[in-house]
């Protein structure tokens, strides 16, 4: 079965060309992926209704948007709104909503959501950190009506706030996250755990700068899978972030293309339904080449590119520090 990859011309719509956030990233992820030999089913999506953003997102926030469509404008310091960014929002999590439920209804393997604007940082009230709608989350909570149980695995450099705003008093929706700390949005600690029916279900690794591949494999091997294979999820939404690898102008961590598509080969033995939506990635020569090295990882394909950065600051404390706190929830 071919993978699936959701992608449209739109999202380059969506666009400041100063902005790290720019229509580029897009086209380079697209060159590269139409230019490797893997066999892909490109498809066009359609967008969401906006009934479905309101189950997730507060009407004022969604008008918000709206309203700065028409003509331009800034949500805040770094989100802008460009002429038509309100449909294009909507399109891209139509792609992600539409490429979950698929997944989930095994007509298609896996899949990417090549998507513009990205979606961790909208949280249930506001737009931020260049995000406007939160894709993933909005794809995990449609699933959760269906009866399923969905893991959001972040692999951004920034902790994604938002999701975890939207889901911390849940159980139905584990979030597991790794990233740069201290680094924007300042949220994303070791004890921020989840509320309620919802704790325990955030698991969250903030690590120190410099640190790569060695200290998330190890995270992976002795807290993120072991959690996840206990929570036994019927999908897993990958919020790929691609600047945690070490080129990224807004990163600090040290991840190297091998360590991404390692990443999703651990998870897939978890969980074989599993699909990524962009998130970060802002080196526009390498970018392209971490989205294959995710694609290659999915469809079983030896690694094409690889690269020997090391870390240079391993956090074992950070990882014990995770599993004291996380033992209470789970068998770690």
């Amino acid at each position: 079965m071919k993978l699936k990859v959701y992608y449209s011309d739109d999202f380059l719509k969506h666009n400041q060309p100063s902005h790290p956030e720019n229509a580029e990233r897009l086209r380079s992820i697209i060159k590269a992926v139409r230019g490797s030999e893997m066999e892909i089913d490109f498809a066009e999506p359609e967008p969401l209704a906006e009934e479905d953003i309101l189950a997730v997102h507060d009407s004022n926030m969604v008008k918000l948007v709206e309203k700065l469509s028409e003509k331009g404008g800034w949500i805040d310091f770094d989100t802008y709104v460009s002429i038509g960014s309100y449909e294009i929002a909507k399109l891209a999590a139509g792609a992600v909503c539409k490429l979950a439920e698929e997944i989930c209804m095994d007509e298609v393997k896996n899949g990417f959501a090549l998507v513009r604007p990205p979606g961790h940082h909208a949280d249930r009230y506001r737009s931020m950190g260049f995000c406007l709608f939160n894709n993933a989350a909005l794809a995990a909570n449609a699933l959760t009506k269906k009866g399923k149980k969905v893991l959001i695995f972040d692999h951004d450099v920034h902790h994604g706030n938002g999701t975890q705003d939207i889901f911390y008093e849940r159980n139905d929706v584990l979030y597991q996250s790794f990233h740069l700390s201290p680094h924007y949005p300042g949220t994303g600690s070791i004890e921020e755990i989840g509320e309620e029916d919802g704790e325990g279900f955030t698991v969250n690794a903030p690590l120190p700068r410099g640190a790569g591949e060695r200290t998330v494999m190890t995270l992976l091997e002795e807290v993120f899978i072991p959690i996840a294979e206990q929570f036994k999820p019927d999908i897993i939404i990958v919020s790929a972030g691609f600047d945690s690898h070490y080129t990224d102008m807004l990163g600090g961590l040290r991840l190297r293309s091998d360590t991404f598509y390692k990443m999703i080969k651990e998870l897939k033995k978890v969980q074989p339904r599993l699909m990524c939506t962009l998130e970060g990635g802002y080196n526009l020569n390498l970018l392209g080449r971490l989205v294959v090295s995710e694609l290659e990882a999915m469809a079983g394909k030896e690694l094409s590119y690889t690269e020997d950065e090391k870390e240079t600051r391993n956090a074992r404390e950070v990882v014990n520090a995770i599993k004291r706190k996380m033992r209470d929830y789970w068998n770690i």
